[in-house]
């Protein structure tokens, strides 16, 4: 049975003690934070350490910041990747297992005009090469893993499926790095996610789900039981991390979640 986590903001409560209350009584595993920008997330270290203490389990985090590390600007690069390893050593400091990022998000997409984007192709994976080669070197060094996610067509122009993410992985060569799938975006670019899932299996480190319109898995009309057949079938054994929007009530639909994906082949 694969283990579920909850992005921290999707749960109620003032304190990460708190909302780990609410999530074991939901029937998750652990809670996955959000690494917000200007270092914010080292920031918060106090907070989590004394979370970690009062045994709150908290694997992975997820990136929320405003640049990524294969921005058009060398700086906002420089800085994404500066940031990103603050976060990679902070959840290795957790005893967690990594840290998920996008290349870019909202920066460009080819299918909005002007349609062309300022760098080449060649260009584009020259940079994701670079940021990639640092940030999974790092993770290495901290004993953690960086986990690349491919996005809509909509949101990113780079790495949109899990096959392109994996060539890339391959390039690079390092362990460290591996994709964290998200269910929400394989719908929009992935001919057959399940099989996607199978062709990418083993440099699948992380996985995030949320339902085919963006709200809470059950809501919408993803195939929950071939898209988490094939994530057994890939052997993979990690976290499936709610990353969604909510609709209905909210901490019913929370509440939820664990129920359907378990009912469902989790």
């Amino acid at each position: 049975m694969l283990k579920t986590a909850c992005q921290e903001q999707l749960l109620p409560g003032e304190t990460l003690q708190e909302k780990w209350e609410f999530a074991q009584a939901a029937g998750y595993d652990g809670i996955e934070l959000r690494g917000k920008g200007d270092l914010a997330f080292e920031e918060r270290l106090p907070e989590l350490r004394a979370a970690l203490a009062d045994g709150v389990v908290m694997p992975t985090v997820c990136v929320d910041m405003l640049h990524f590390f294969a921005a058009f600007d060398a700086d906002q690069r420089a800085d994404a990747v500066r940031q990103m390893k603050s976060q990679l050593s902070v959840i290795a400091e957790l005893g967690g297992l990594g840290a998920q990022t996008p290349a870019s998000y909202g920066m460009f997409s080819r299918r909005l005009p002007p349609f062309e984007p300022s760098r080449s192709e060649d260009e584009d994976r020259a940079v994701l090469l670079d940021g990639l080669a640092g940030l999974g070197e790092h993770a290495a060094a901290e004993g953690v893993a960086l986990f690349l996610e491919p996005l809509n067509r909509y949101e990113d122009h780079m790495v949109n499926r899990l096959g392109q993410a994996a060539d890339l992985i391959r390039e690079l060569g390092l362990d460290s790095v591996r994709i964290g799938i998200d269910s929400y975006h394989m719908n929009i670019e992935e001919t057959d996610p399940a099989a996607a899932i199978l062709d990418a299996a083993p440099y699948i480190g992380h996985a995030q789900v949320s339902d085919s319109n963006r709200f809470q898995p059950g809501a919408g009309h993803l195939d929950w039981p071939a898209w988490l057949g094939a994530l057994h079938a890939a052997g993979y054994d990690g976290y499936l991390a709610v990353e969604c929007r909510l609709t209905g009530d909210p901490l019913d639909a929370v509440r939820s979640i664990p129920g359907h994906l378990r009912r469902n082949g989790a």
